[in-house]
Parts: structure tokens; sequence; C-alpha cells
């Protein structure tokens, strides 16, 4: 009993520093994602994903579909799922990581936090084409956080861009910048299109507003 109960202890702290250095938007769960029909969320699909194989095959998952269909919380929710599992997981919005690395150019630190960014065993990038319009460098550093993952790290992409839209998103300045996130991204992915009414509504009424699933 008390083997067991210090193997629960170290998994529990364990947990909660993996949960803490993820900063996942919301605490979302696995067992809390909706799947009515209109949504186009598969059950067999998102079980599979929650046994994160692909996390350490470094593969990765693409969602699109409308503000407020739940792209976010489901990713979230397989990121708190990565944690359980004990792999490292880093949550940033696209804009703000990629103003991170910029300011890191700028410094001369760039590599040092491309280096501590791809660390962890899965990264999720919330939000690609909330910007009008990526700058070259911010497709360039994209770029290269992307290309030090390749084949190494998995990764989660949401958008509310069709998948048919990023290239054209992306090749404001460069269409070979483009066609190269591309081949890093869509390389052994996972591509889920959400669908039906925003979840927000639904949320509010429970008391949970912004939760979206």
């Amino acid at each position: 009993m008390l083997v067991d109960h210090e193997q629960t202890y170290r998994e529990n702290r364990r947990l909660h520093t993996l949960l803490r250095s993820a900063k996942l938007k919301f605490p979302a769960q696995i067992e809390s994602i909706r799947y009515e029909p209109s949504r186009n969320l598969d059950r067999d699909t998102i079980s599979n994903l929650a046994a994160c194989d692909w996390v350490d095959k470094g593969f990765n998952v693409l969602f699109t579909g409308a503000t407020g269909t739940g792209k976010t919380h489901v990713a979230c929710a397989l990121g708190y799922q990565a944690c359980l599992k004990g792999k490292t997981v880093q949550f940033f919005k696209v804009g703000l990581i990629l103003d991170d690395l910029e300011q890191a150019k700028t410094d001369g630190t760039l590599r040092k936090r491309l280096i501590q960014v791809n660390r962890a065993a899965l990264l999720i990038l919330d939000d690609l084409g909330i910007k009008a319009r990526l700058s070259s460098t911010e497709c360039e550093l994209l770029l290269e956080l992307l290309d030090g993952r390749h084949g190494v790290g998995a990764t989660i992409i949401t958008s509310q861009l069709p998948l048919t839209s990023w290239h054209e998103y992306l090749s404001a300045s460069y269409p070979t910048t483009a066609d190269a996130i591309l081949d890093r991204i869509g390389t052994n992915a996972v591509k889920i299109e959400l669908g039906g009414p925003s979840q927000r509504p639904k949320d509010a009424v429970l008391g949970n507003e912004g939760n979206t699933r």
C-alpha cells in the first residue's frame, strides 16, 4: 500500500508539472468532447489519437472549422491526454509564438528559443490565420520552427481557414516558403474539419463561456 501510494503521488506530481508547463488554454479532457453528427467528429478517430502513439512518431493533427466549433477545446483535450501519458506539451497562439521568435531573432537568442520550444513532444499552435497576413519574416520563422519538429516532434495546428486556403495565406511573400511549410505539416497528418453550429451558446448556458468543445 505504501508503494502504491508513493507511485500515485509521484504520478500526480508529474502530471501537475506537465500541465503547468503546457499552459493549455482549456482544462479539457477527452471525456468532455461532444460527438453530435453535425460536428463531423469521429469518436473512433479521437479514441485512436487519445492513445498518443502519433506523438511518439512525430505525426501532426490539423483541425479546421469555423469559429466556435471547438477546435481549440479538442486540441487541448489531446494535449491533456498527452500529459497523462507523461509527454511534454506546449500550447501557443500562433501570433504570440511568432512574436516571441521574432524578438528572439532580434536579441540573437533565436536558436536557443527554438531548442526550448522544440523540446516539447507535442506542440499545439492555435489559430493559424487569425492575422490578416503573415510577414515574410514570420513565415520564415514558422518554417524554421516546423522544420525543427519534422519527423521528430508532433504538432497540432488549429485554424478557421480551410486547408485549401492555407497555401494562399502563407504565400503572400514567398510561395516557396509556403510550399515548404505545408510539406512539413502535411506529411503524416490527420486532418479533421469540424462542422456544425457554434458550441459557445451551449457552454454559456452551462456557465462555461468560451470553453468550446
